[in-house]
């Protein structure tokens, strides 16, 4: 069957929240360097690794591909330079208006998680999106927050029946289909850029994250009978030719290593 709902393929781009660390952990009078630097530290002796926990995570980018209708297209959220608070604003905002299917990979673990806590700081109400039954009854059973339900389609935690054992990165389940997966940056690199002004390069690396997960559920819904083989044929070049006529040079890096890639793919 063609794709009817809107389908909203998203993904964040974070640093550490330095303020959220400097109140935690009592780092008060350290300036952000030596604040990220004590914050590193502690987290390394604690978990044997620096990566922050979801509450201390700060957003400086959303990225989404929507498509609904005879739309299809992808960019980021807000302006490079829009506060935390739009951005997050925003994605909510438009899940109360359009309540799509959410698509993400690794959406619970992190950046759903993520976008709560947040939500929390910066006061924002988002009652559709938390509605398990409340305003509407069939939310009971068509909701965001249930795991076993599809209204949002975290693809990792799926295609791994939920078992954190069978994860796979996204990276490299796009090489095994033939996608282009990660060009040039991984979110190992964004704080580092982020310290640097290179805010488009991050919005850029999570746009392509959000198509690679596009290209994949896309396949996914193959699989399930959702669509047929001309039906997924049809929307794969639909991205195609978003990708053929979009000016920007991540999506040209992206068309050239998606040709590439596609004949070794199984």
């Amino acid at each position: 069957m063609p794709i009817r709902e809107p389908i909203l393929v998203f993904d964040i781009e974070t640093i550490p929240d330095l303020e959220g660390g400097r109140r935690i952990h009592g780092f008060t009078g350290l300036d952000d360097e030596a604040a990220a630097q004590a914050m590193s530290a502690q987290r390394l002796a604690e978990k044997g690794h620096d990566f922050q926990p979801q509450h201390l995570h700060r957003v400086v980018a959303i990225s989404c591909c929507l498509r609904a209708g005879d739309d299809f297209r992808v960019w980021s959220l807000g302006e490079p330079d829009a506060p935390e608070a739009e951005l997050v604003k925003r994605f909510f905002d438009g899940v109360e208006k359009y309540r799509p299917t959410l698509v993400s990979w690794n959406g619970s673990g992190f950046d759903l998680p993520v976008l709560h806590y947040r939500a929390l700081i910066h006061r924002l109400s988002t009652p559709r999106y938390w509605d398990t039954g409340h305003f509407d009854r069939e939310s009971k059973w068509d909701n965001y927050i249930s795991r076993y339900q599809f209204r949002h389609t975290d693809l990792m935690d799926v295609l791994a029946l939920y078992q954190a054992r069978a994860y796979a990165p996204l990276n490299e389940m796009a090489l095994l289909l033939g996608f282009p997966g990660k060009l040039g940056m991984d979110g190992s690199k964004v704080a580092e850029a982020f310290r640097a002004g290179k805010i488009g390069e991050i919005r850029a690396y999570c746009e392509t994250d959000v198509l690679n997960t596009y290209l994949i559920y896309l396949r996914f819904q193959l699989m399930r009978g959702l669509l047929s083989a001309a039906e997924h044929e049809q929307e794969v070049e639909r991205a195609r030719e978003f990708l053929a006529q979009s000016p920007a040079p991540h999506w040209a890096e992206f068309l050239a290593a998606w040709d590439s890639n596609a004949g070794t793919a199984s």
